[in-house]
């Protein structure tokens, strides 16, 4: 239990710092050219609530399931994780780059799939947790990748 009050902390803490990094209404962004199938400003938040809901669970299950050993080793991995997470919003946003953000969702991809590949190996179900938040980061790279080739 305590592996899930300190993952959904963790999880809470990445939430509110990449949202105040976050500026979809800002002139910048409004003027940059995005593809066609961007999904339309209301679905970040309908997704990333509960995908936040679901990287709380899954990376709380992931450290209960860890060896003694290993706890802190897959706690740092799902601190690491939601950082650039956060990260990422400050990268693109904030420093009005989509190139900046390329990069910290290339490294966020990279964190993603070891705690899929963590998860995997320990907990089925703390992986199938963790699988929708895999498959919208990349997602979310290749719209990050379109928006940065359309606005070089």
């Amino acid at each position: 239990m305590r592996a899930h009050v300190l993952t959904s902390a963790l999880t809470a803490t990445a939430a509110a710092v990449g949202s105040l990094g976050t500026k979809p209404d800002s002139p910048w962004y409004r003027s940059l050219d995005k593809p066609a199938w961007q999904p339309p400003g209301v679905a970040f938040p309908l997704v990333w609530t509960p995908l936040y809901g679901l990287i709380a669970w899954g990376t709380g299950r992931l450290v209960e399931s860890a060896d003694p050993e290993d706890r802190a080793r897959v706690v740092a991995l799902t601190t690491a994780d939601l950082a650039v997470n956060a990260g990422w919003c400050w990268a693109f946003f904030d420093r009005e780059s989509p190139r900046a953000g390329l990069a910290a969702i290339a490294l966020l991809n990279g964190l993603n799939l070891a705690l899929l590949r963590e998860a995997s190996r320990r907990d089925r179900t703390a992986a199938a947790a963790l699988a929708p938040y895999v498959a919208w980061t990349g997602f979310a790279t290749a719209l990050n990748a379109s928006i940065w080739r359309r606005n070089r």
